[in-house]
């Protein structure tokens, strides 16, 4: 009887494991979709002028909460797809904002943001 009884146990306590690092995958998951940025310290970075700081930073606050309604879909290649739309969206409209040297720019730190979070194909 007690070997029943610790192996329920056991077996109770793997599944609430299993289960809690389930949820835990799923919110680091939906917290790498978040792009929030300083935009001072993008606008220092990329050289930015007063009316190029405040288009890039109309669109990024776009970008970030099309990534954010990415984040919430459950199937996966939905997710890429919407992910995937942001991106090329964000980039066309940085285009039309940045000079070539600040596009390049921006360009490597949008990509390796993405590679660090694991959202880039």
């Amino acid at each position: 009887m007690k070997k029943i009884v610790f192996t329920l146990i056991a077996m109770l306590s793997m599944t609430t494991a299993f289960a809690e690092n389930e949820n835990a995958a799923n919110v680091n998951n939906v917290e790498s979709y978040d792009m929030s940025v300083d935009i001072r310290k993008l606008g220092v970075a990329l050289g930015l002028n007063t009316d190029q700081m405040e288009a890039v930073e109309t669109v990024h606050n776009t970008f970030n909460a099309e990534m954010q309604m990415a984040a919430h879909y459950t199937n996966k290649e939905e997710r890429q797809d919407k992910v995937n739309k942001a991106v090329e969206k964000d980039i066309k409209w940085m285009n039309y904002i940045l000079t070539r040297e600040q596009y390049r720019k921006y360009l490597l730190l949008l990509n390796t943001t993405l590679n660090n979070r694991g959202l880039s194909k």
